[in-house]
């Protein structure tokens, strides 16, 4: 995970991923306050946790990349903690690099005993699939909200609610965070083309966030 941990401080700077609507709105619905104990599974920059922990949460970090400082380094797909350990297990625009996102909400499932709260980019097109692994080979897949819908129910979860955000990214730094450059980062404009702003400064995808609770609980 030694890209990850190289890519570390641009992700803890990041405008997209430390602020934002979509951001308030994962905090929201991960029900926070005293006593509340949460799981950021992926927590990248720990923006998540950060915001968790004003509102009074308890919260451990995990994460696989070393350089991100998580509490615990582990993948989603393999939760080092007993079932039912958290209140709350949120992850925010990191699903799409998971190598098994059945296995990962499988494990997130279990380890709750009540919310998993999920943010992460909405499938647009191959076009984008594309633009999205040339720009960063870690990336795995982008998923509709019919395939949020499955993995979630599948793991024993009820979706409660859903909510999309348009997220708009200043192409060069997005591009710069993971050094994608020459005729790679060339490719990569040509094939966001039809999601660019006017000016061609910026690119916009769409945040789907989807709040589900443990069957039962």
């Amino acid at each position: 995970m030694t890209t990850w941990s190289d890519r570390a401080e641009a992700y803890r700077e990041s405008p997209t991923h430390r602020e934002g609507p979509d951001l308030d709105l994962v905090v929201e619905w991960c029900d926070p306050g005293e006593g509340v104990k949460a799981l950021d599974v992926a927590t990248g920059g720990g923006h998540v946790a950060r915001r968790l922990r004003e509102e009074g949460c308890s919260v451990v970090t995990l994460d696989p990349s070393p350089g991100m400082q998580p509490d615990v380094i582990a993948s989603a797909e393999t939760i080092p903690f007993e079932d039912s350990s958290f209140d709350v297990v949120v992850s925010r625009i990191a699903p799409h690099h998971f190598e098994d996102v059945g296995a990962a909400f499988a494990e997130m499932a279990r380890v709750s005993k009540r919310l998993v709260v999920i943010e992460d980019t909405l499938y647009s097109s191959d076009r984008q699939e594309e633009a999205e692994k040339l720009r960063d080979p870690t990336h795995v897949r982008n998923y509709t909200e019919d395939e949020w819908r499955t993995f979630l129910t599948a793991a024993g979860l009820e979706v409660e609610q859903v909510e999309y955000f348009e997220k708009t990214h200043p192409l060069e730094a997005w591009l710069a965070r993971t050094g994608c450059m020459g005729a790679e980062a060339e490719r990569v404009r040509e094939l966001l083309a039809d999601r660019m702003t006017a000016d061609g400064s910026a690119w916009i995808d769409t945040k789907l966030i989807i709040r589900a609770r443990k069957t039962g609980s």
